[in-house]
């Protein structure tokens, strides 16, 4: 008898080989590198919205796990028909609606638009350098009311493609609890172990192996800690402490590459389109896709 099934409040149901390979972009002829670009950049913007609307981690990457869920598998979204950064705007809509830090679609899309003007460079975007008055100055009355109906029909749309499924179980809580059992905390680095194995925790939330579709929180914890800890140089129990938590070597050490693999991949996303900008409307994509072809059959 294998190990008992984690409490369905910590597990997640997982995408399937299959499901991962038969995107509904995929199936349409949309290049692999140009899809894990989109993912990656509306991930990124995801992120960057939540930052400006002061929202806990937790919910950020709530919101990020359920657009990751809506580009995969044949009924999935499709970049060449839904604008990324609108299915961005609706998944974190849907995230945040039944937390303790709800936010209004008015201030949802002023921040998401906002965030459109920066053209990918979100680190020019700081809470405390731009409120919702700002954002505001991005929108007339009217594109408020226009894109208010977008987003409420690509919330439907999300809302269909996941069968009203939104819950997404997170890592940052075992990750915690497993550092206090492992006994990090009373070892010196300690602090900056579990400082560095959240940080993994929300790169992974970028990844090109789609992480959180694939591993159950507690494996990405568990990968978490042992790679921190080997950053740090603290060291951890000599046995194979892993396997307490229900991963064994095998998956340990493909999440530790996969946490590894980032760097690099921003560069990598960005030659993926002429003028290395990720356009995130599917006008501007298809534009994109016409002109590559373009410059394939002059080549």
């Amino acid at each position: 008898m294998g190990p008992p099934a984690p409490p369905l409040h910590l597990a997640n149901s997982l995408a399937s080989p299959m499901h991962l390979e038969t995107s509904l972009s995929q199936l349409q002829d949309l290049p692999r590198n140009v899809g894990h670009a989109i993912r990656f950049e509306s991930a990124r913007l995801t992120q960057a919205a939540g930052i400006l609307l002061r929202l806990p981690q937790e919910v950020i990457a709530q919101a990020i796990v359920i657009l990751q869920r809506f580009w995969t598998g044949p009924d999935g979204g499709n970049p060449l028909e839904q604008d990324a950064k609108d299915a961005a705007a609706a998944a974190m809509y849907i995230s945040a609606k039944p937390s303790g830090t709800p936010v209004s679609a008015k201030q949802i899309l002023t921040v998401f638009a906002y965030l459109a003007s920066l053209r990918g460079d979100y680190a020019k975007a700081q809470p405390a350098n731009n409120d919702s008055q700002t954002a505001e100055l991005h929108f007339t009355q009217g594109q408020y009311e226009v894109a208010r109906d977008r987003l409420y029909k690509v919330e439907s749309e999300i809302l269909r493609v996941l069968g009203f499924q939104t819950h997404v179980a997170l890592p940052y809580t075992l990750c915690v609890n497993y550092l206090q059992t492992l006994e990090v905390f009373q070892s010196i680095g300690g602090s900056k172990v579990a400082k560095r194995a959240i940080a993994h925790l929300n790169s992974a939330l970028l990844s090109p192996q789609l992480l959180y579709l694939t591993h159950q929180p507690s494996a990405l914890a568990t990968a978490a800690i042992y790679l921190a800890a080997r950053e740090v140089d603290v060291k951890l129990p000599e046995v194979e402490w892993w396997e307490v938590f229900d991963v064994d070597r095998e998956e340990l050490g493909f999440l530790v590459v996969g946490l590894t693999s980032l760097e690099g991949f921003a560069s990598e996303c960005k030659q993926a389109f002429s003028h290395q900008v990720i356009q995130m409307t599917a006008e501007d994509l298809r534009l994109e896709m016409e002109q590559q072809e373009l410059v394939q059959e002059a080549a």
